[in-house]
């Protein structure tokens, strides 16, 4: 649980410092963005492989090793001076602390007692909400204090620990060498291929205008013939690396979608509030992580009792709730004004952290619970690639609305700021006046910047507006994750249904 908790921080970690660590390493805005992307690319391509890599080189040396080379990478990270390198070093990043979030999940259904499964299904959530959502607020502590290349260093102990307790613990079992004639190489490669340009897609497409750039026509042609390859040779063969035909099963295909749906808004909205503090409310990176903490620290509170809550009630009705409290929390903020800062995410971030708390765990017994245990690495593989894979599509899809929506209300207000109302006239010559009594000599000038100062304030109000408009896209996908919730079947025993309840 500690390497799936590492893992998942470090996705986020950097959303807060992005600002830094771009300076640092001196690349623009638009470019920084691949920081994250590029370990989201790494884990999304590894979560699938971790059930062959650890049957044929034992789940305990892919354990050590692995997460000793993701703190490696984690170190190497900061030693980056130029974007190229960090987003190479991030990649490895990535695809090494992958494997440690299917194998955290598969632990809690292949080692723990049945009773105990829904205490493993909680301490599993903890990690996968918690660690997003905590992310920006260590990374924005650690930037403004010591300097944006320590968020790399804060992987080192909890590693250390983990590494020394496995090697001790972890029951020694021979590799397998001969998986490596039946392994499913052509569906190894179409899917890295795949996935890692489609991520690209996602990535630049808003930034290059989608399919008006024939970069973008080029990769999504790459991703669409890979993706279409790769889920037929699955179908097809009779050892396939992702057991697509487990999607068939009806409480776990409607549990991954539901999943999907959790991914777009988990991992959307923890891209949307820094994105919203920073542009609009012109926030620090630890300033943003302290509004964030809200999301993250009530779930330290309420996640070690939803055991007992999955007890007592339906896992169905559970995941359910949860998934409305946080489309609520999302509907709270669309109705945002420049007013809306910090003060103003206090009580929806706090309704959100109970909302998650409620629904990572029941979603996942509800998935996974009534998998065979000899299917469950596969199962965790699919159900945990395709959680990022939708926080990956429901990155860019936001950042896509936010553009969209802020020309339109841009577009929408700058009709009605026109200089042949008495109003506007007003206001401008008001701002010449101010920028006459400030320093500024010649009306002329004043004028001018009165002028800019008006359009400033007119983009800045849409780009709130878009903000809002993109806070209720998330809430709508939140009630589509709770009806395919509500189209499962009811859960049977164990952890789905908390001891047999």
């Amino acid at each position: 649980m500690i390497g799936a908790f590492m893992a998942i921080l470090n996705i986020q970690i950097t959303n807060a410092s992005l600002l830094n660590i771009e300076g640092g390493i001196g690349t623009g805005v638009d470019n920084g963005s691949w920081i994250s992307t590029s370990y989201l690319i790494g884990e999304i391509v590894v979560i699938p492989l971790t059930d062959y890599l650890s049957r044929m080189l034992s789940f305990r040396n892919v354990m050590l090793s692995f997460a000793t080379l993701f703190a490696a990478f984690s170190v190497a990270c900061s030693f980056a001076h130029d974007l190229p390198t960090m987003i190479a070093l991030r990649g490895f990043q990535g695809f090494f602390g992958g494997v440690l979030i299917p194998m955290a999940f598969t632990l809690v259904f292949t080692k723990l007692p049945k009773a105990q499964q829904p205490i493993g299904l909680a301490m599993f959530a903890l990690a996968v909400t918690f660690a997003p959502a905590i992310g920006p607020t260590i990374g924005g502590y650690l930037t403004e204090n010591y300097g944006w290349q320590t968020i790399f260093f804060v992987n080192v102990v909890p590693t250390a620990v983990m590494v020394t307790t496995l090697y001790v613990t972890l029951e020694r079992q021979p590799m397998q060498l001969a998986l490596l004639k039946e392994g499913d190489w052509f569906g190894i490669a179409t899917m890295a291929v795949g996935l890692a340009s489609l991520q690209a897609v996602l990535e630049e497409g808003n930034k290059d205008d989608w399919f008006g750039s024939p970069f973008i026509v080029k990769l999504a042609i790459v991703a669409a013939l890979s993706l279409s390859l790769f889920v037929a040779n699955e179908l097809l063969i009779d050892k396939p690396l992702v057991r697509l035909r487990l999607l068939t099963q009806r409480n776990f295909g409607l549990g991954t979608i539901s999943a999907v749906f959790l991914g777009f808004a988990l991992f959307g909205s923890i891209y949307l509030l820094p994105a919203y503090l920073g542009q609009v409310q012109r926030y620090n990176a630890e300033q943003i992580g302290n509004v964030l903490a809200w999301t993250g620290l009530p779930q330290l509170l309420l996640i070690p009792l939803v055991p007992k809550l999955m007890q007592r009630f339906d896992a169905r009705y559970i995941a359910v709730t949860g998934l409305l409290l946080f489309a609520a929390s999302s509907f709270m903020n669309t109705a945002m004004s420049l007013d809306y800062s910090g003060d103003q995410f206090w009580i929806p971030n706090m309704v959100r952290a109970v909302g998650q708390a409620l629904t990572l765990a029941p979603l996942s017994a509800i998935g996974l619970g009534s998998v065979a245990p000899q299917d469950a690495p596969a199962a965790s593989g699919i159900s945990n690639m395709m959680r990022n894979l939708g926080g990956a599509i429901g990155t860019a899809v936001l950042a896509t609305i936010v553009t969209k929506r802020e020309q339109f209300h841009s577009n929408i207000i700058g009709q009605s700021v026109d200089l042949g109302r008495d109003e506007v006239r007003t206001r401008i010559a008001q701002m010449t006046d101010y920028f006459l009594a400030h320093g500024t000599v010649d009306p002329t000038g004043a004028r001018q910047q009165a002028i800019i100062a008006l359009g400033n304030a007119v983009k800045r109000q849409a780009l709130v507006l878009g903000f809002s408009d993109t806070f209720a896209v998330i809430g709508v996908v939140l009630i589509l994750s709770a009806i395919a919730i509500l189209l499962t079947a009811k859960p049977k025993g164990g952890a789905a249904a908390g001891g047999g309840h």
